[in-house]
Parts: C-alpha cells; structure tokens; sequence
C-alpha cells in the first residue's frame, strides 16, 4: 500500500482482556488523517480502553495499532507520546510547577525546551491570557485548567490529538465553550482528534463521525447526519433518543 493510500491511523484486530474481561473485542478500523471521531458508548463498553492503546498506556492482547503504517509498539512509549496529544478528565497538571513549567513537560522530558514566547501562544490559541503562565494549576479555575492541559497536549506539535472525556468534569458554559475552541483548534492545526465521550449530543456537535462501542465491539460507524435520520441500529439509537428527547422537553416548555 502506498503511503498515500494507507489510513493514518489503524487497529488491526485489537483486542484487550483483563483476566476474563474483555475490554476490547477484536476491533478492526481505520481513521483517515484530518477527521474528528468522537467514540461514544455506555460505562464498561470500551472506549477509553481502545484509545489508550493507541499512546501505549494500555496494551493490546491482540492485535496491532498502526499510526502512520508503523505498529506503535515498535516505537519508544516517550518518543510515541511526545507525537500524540493526550488531554483526560483529571488533567494532571503537576500542582508543584508553574503553567508554563506544565506545558513544557513533554518536550522537556525529549531534552527540547520550549521558549516564553511558544508558551504565550499556546495559551493564546486555548484563549488564555500569556500572564497565567507564571501561576500555579491552584490559581486557576477548572476550565482554565482544562485549556492548560490542552495546550500542553500540543505542545510537542502533535498531529494526533487524543481526548478522554475531556470536559466532563466542567460546567454547562466552560463546556460548551471549550468544546468549540478545540473543534476550531482541530481546523487550525490540521489535527486528526480521537475524543471519547458519554455525551452524545456533544459527539454529535463536534465529530464528523460517530463511533458507536458496545460489549468491546464498534456497532455503529456513522456521520451525524446518518445519526440523526435514524441510522447506526437500536444501541446508537437509543444513545441519540437522550439529546433528541431533551430538546423536545426543552420545546415543550416554550409552548
């Protein structure tokens, strides 16, 4: 295959057990370079475990994860992450260094440093203010904190972002906010974005493809739109019977 035609991102048959438990069930698919995937699905289904093979922080039983058309494995777990972004719920920033000290962890660790001056337009293109570098993560806000571990994620100039519930921990507002700013990054950067979420109505608003996970497997792989008309089969469905029947309780109200 040539290098133009291969997905940028593959998984090939992976599978993930944890004793008797099988977490991720044989999963083959391909995601092509520049699309935003949201995986959706219930508590337990698999989601966040199929994404983290991708960076290594979980391992497949089975299978393999090509990025780029090389198997992941073969690659060094610190030089493979300081490709891809990784922004989770928890954000993990470290409470001891300054913002600025954060966002500079992944190239620091590479040997790289990164200058005042790409610090401040990282925090400018998650829309905060070059001054809070110098503050510690206690200072700030929950969504302030969320924006710094954005801007930390693309820090190493990654062309692959990896979300894991990344604003479920934030209010309605700082939500919906963030959600678009990083839609709006993901154009800019020409990033390809993996987000999971139990949100289908923010999968819906960012993603240009729905990936529906049930018992390990995918069981729906659909647009939006396809989403919408009723497509994807009765689990994704009933995941977007939730948002649907909210804006029509929503409606109702104003009658």
């Amino acid at each position: 295959m040539a290098a133009g035609d291969r997905p940028f991102l593959r998984f090939d048959s992976v599978t993930r057990q944890f004793g008797e438990t099988t977490a991720v069930a044989g999963v083959t698919l391909d995601i092509r370079q520049g699309s935003f995937v949201a995986l959706v699905g219930a508590s337990g289904s698999g989601k966040s475990t199929l994404l983290k093979t991708v960076n290594r922080l979980i391992e497949p039983t089975a299978g393999t994860v090509l990025l780029e058309g090389k198997d992941v494995a073969g690659s060094q777990p610190s030089r493979l992450r300081r490709r891809i972004g990784y922004v989770f719920q928890g954000v993990g920033l470290f409470p001891h260094m300054t913002v600025a000290e954060n966002i500079a962890i992944v190239p620091r660790l590479e040997g790289e440093k990164i200058g005042h001056g790409a610090i401040a337009r990282l925090l400018e293109l998650v829309e905060l203010e070059p001054a809070l570098a110098r503050r510690r993560p206690d200072e700030l806000s929950g969504g302030q904190r969320q924006r710094v571990g954005v801007a930390r994620a693309l820090a190493g100039n990654a062309h692959l972002l990896l979300m894991d519930e990344p604003f479920g921990a934030l209010d309605p507002i700082t939500r919906d906010a963030l959600g678009r700013r990083v839609r709006d990054l993901h154009q800019e950067l020409d990033l390809t974005t993996i987000m999971v979420t139990h949100d289908m109505a923010e999968a819906l608003l960012l993603a240009d493809r729905i990936l529906v996970m049930d018992a390990g497997m995918i069981v729906a792989d659909a647009t939006p739109a396809q989403l919408l008309a009723g497509q994807g089969g009765k689990i994704a469905q009933a995941l977007v019977a939730v948002p649907r029947e909210q804006a029509q309780a929503l409606a109702d109200l104003t009658r």
